[in-house]
């Protein structure tokens, strides 16, 4: 198919309003109710198209007595902005019925955008010699995101040396006179070492500088700098980079002084800011929709919405972000070696203590403890984190329930300029793979025909979609394109929590922290079919366009159509990957088109089978096929392009579906 990628603007215009949740205007009547809200509304009208309702608080409280009378009910929003200032929360009481649902949708020909950000107006020169102009925003207010006409605006950075430091327990020594003005600067505690690894985006902040001794907040840097790709010594180098300072600010970056309420942005020559549109983000989560594992959320549908604006401040918090991989991160305080940076940069006995404890990203829009929820015809863009997460941990969901969703499905929908990742289904931790009540498990998920582009942009270790334990995830018919890590990931845990454990994972002392499970994890049955995946691993070396980890019975990854990928690896099968079948993909210009990590006979990527597919380049990298029963049947390399017919009709079949292959605000 021809690619979707073009030119991408989301615009629309609104009356910034405030929420407020006010009397019911109208009692709720059985039968089918309409509530329309309109940025030009009034809480205090009746919610029809002669009279809307202003907010999302009011149609929410409208819609939930509607709902409990009986009614089938759609709460249709007009086109604008609706600015939210706090997150809009959705309870077992916002459920309707399958033959009564409860619908939030656009108005017909309408673009509405629920933001978590404000306009920022009013610039004026500051440092005209550097064409660098302020503006004033609520003091206190911080984000880690700016968005200008629609589109992301990096913060104020600079590139280092990794040989312009030396990496301490404490910090760093400069070794490199030119940053010695680094001490000299104010709000050291804002500046933020970033280091791109292997398959690690690690952040951490400053506590202060003073001569050549750079003094680093903890956790954060010890935690970033013991286990495997560290910032201290990742596994294939990678940037390393200063950010968050004043000083640092390049054209086109920005900064911002929360303490003075001042927000910093260096113009190209000749530009004025006040042409332009910005947002600055302030909340950390946009949607919470979230039951009980008793009462779940059921039969909530989201149509034609638009979700922006969010941020995420704990990897600028003494937590940092200690990436582990794809959006899993090291949150608290742990036991370590005394001589972690020297002895545990490739693993170690006390890391694999803190395996079980690790965090996920949280998304802007958030589902858990629900069943049978939709979105249709959504666009999630501008957002400063995961875009849409499915069933992640409690500890990534603002209602704090975790886990627990069914019959879900994420169809025609459109992710782009997100900080992490488009969509995260299923979470890392011990109830995710091995629930303590059943209800928790995560089952019957699709996730189909959805277009994520330009994604991963802040955290770019994440992959375009992940899922992680899942009782039938269905990923079919997506695009996903422009990304620096994996296309489409599914699975965790390698191998480690699968029935009778990995003898990998005990020689690494791993079960003296966990148990060695006797029954299989909730993974199982994954679909990935007819994807189109490109213009991906444009940063990381590791990992693969389209991945599994871990045991997944019944899984089937079949007529998929990968491109330009770097030369990197097409199909990746990593640790304790079993009962895995590929079959019938095409896999271009790749440098590795298929790789089984199977290396030694410890670790479990077996009883694998990799059939009928067609490659035009990149070796095959099967270790110890015989001894891990991975099976290579009938797979055909071709001359270029030269693709036979078969292989053909996976081309022109991958991806979004034909009838489906508009999305608003994108140019084919």
């Amino acid at each position: 198919m021809a690619s979707l990628v073009g030119s991408i603007s989301l615009v629309a215009t609104g009356v910034v309003v405030a929420g407020a949740t006010p009397a019911l205007a109208v009692p709720p009547h059985p039968g089918r109710t309409t509530i329309v809200v309109s940025p030009n509304g009034d809480d205090h009208n009746q919610g029809t198209p002669g009279k809307p309702l202003r907010t999302l608080p009011a149609a929410q409280a409208m819609a939930r007595a509607s709902a409990r009378a009986g009614s089938a009910v759609t709460v249709e929003l007009r086109d604008g902005t609706y600015r939210l200032d706090k997150p809009l929360r959705f309870t077992a009481e916002d459920s309707g019925t399958s033959a009564k649902p409860v619908t939030w949708t656009a108005a017909k020909g309408a673009h509405p955008i629920i933001s978590g950000g404000g306009a920022v107006t009013g610039w004026t020169s500051y440092d005209a010699g550097k064409n660098i102009f302020v503006a004033s925003v609520p003091k206190g207010q911080d984000s880690r995101q700016l968005y200008k006409n629609d589109a992301a605006v990096p913060r104020a950075a600079i590139k280092i040396a990794r040989s312009d430091v030396t990496i301490t327990e404490s910090g760093m020594e400069i070794k490199n006179p030119a940053l010695n003005y680094l001490a000299t600067l104010p709000d050291q505690s804002r500046i933020e070492v970033e280091s791109q690894g292997s398959f690690t985006d690690r952040y951490a902040p400053v506590k202060s500088i003073s001569g050549t001794t750079i003094t680093m907040q903890q956790p954060a840097w010890q935690n970033n700098n013991w286990g495997y790709d560290t910032l201290a010594r990742p596994f294939a180098g990678g940037q390393l980079l200063l950010e968050n300072s004043y000083a640092f600010l390049q054209e086109g970056q920005w900064y911002l002084d929360p303490s003075a309420g001042k927000l910093y942005y260096r113009a190209a020559a000749g530009e004025d800011p006040n042409g332009a549109s910005f947002v600055l983000p302030s909340l950390e989560s946009l949607v919470q929709i979230a039951g009980s594992y008793a009462e779940p959320v059921h039969d909530l549908t989201f149509s034609g919405i638009q979700f922006s604006h969010s941020t995420w401040l704990s990897p600028g918090s003494s937590i940092g972000y200690a990436d582990q991989q794809n959006g899993a991160f090291i949150a608290k305080t742990v036991p370590q070696p005394a001589d972690y940076l020297t002895n545990c940069q490739s693993g170690c006995k006390l890391f694999e203590g803190a395996r079980n404890g690790w965090n996920q990203m949280p998304a802007a829009v958030q589902v858990a403890a629900a069943t049978r929820v939709k979105f249709t015809d959504d666009t999630f863009a501008h957002l400063g984190q995961v875009g849409l997460g499915i069933g992640l941990d409690a500890n990534a969901n603002g209602a704090g329930i975790g886990l627990g969703v069914t019959e879900t499905t994420v169809h025609h929908n459109l992710f782009t300029d997100l900080g992490g990742a488009g969509v995260v289904v299923g979470g890392v931790q011990p109830d995710a793979h091995h629930p303590s009540n059943p209800a928790m498990t995560l089952r019957d998920i699709t996730i189909d025909n959805n277009f994520v582009t330009d994604v991963a942009k802040d955290y770019k270790e994440m992959s375009g979609i992940l899922s992680t334990y899942v009782d039938h995830a269905v990923i079919s018919h997506n695009e996903v394109s422009n990304l620096a890590y994996d296309g489409i990931d599914t699975g965790w845990g390698w191998g480690a929590n699968d029935v009778g454990g990995s003898q990998d994972y005990k020689n690494r002392g791993l079960y003296d922290f966990q148990p060695i499970y006797t029954t299989p994890t909730t993974l199982r049955n994954t679909e990935v079919t007819g994807n189109l995946i490109h213009g991906v691993k444009k940063v990381f070396h590791d990992g693969g366009s389209l991945y599994n980890l871990s045991a997944n019975p019944g899984a089937v990854f079949s007529g998929n159509y990968i491109y330009d990928t770097r030369r990197t690896v097409g199909l990746y099968l990593d640790e304790g990957s079993r009962y895995v079948t590929m079959k019938n993909n095409v896999v271009q210009d790749c440098g590795v088109w298929v790789f089984t990590n199977s290396y030694g006979t410890i670790n479990n990527t077996s009883d694998n089978v990799l059939q009928h597919n067609w490659y035009n380049s990149g070796v095959t990298q099967t270790p110890n096929t015989t001894e891990h029963n991975n099976q290579l049947i009938d797979n055909v390399q071709v001359s270029g392009t030269a693709w036979p017919e078969d292989a053909q009709r996976v081309i022109e079949q991958a991806g979004i579906e034909p009838h489906l292959r508009t999305f608003p605000g994108v140019s084919q």
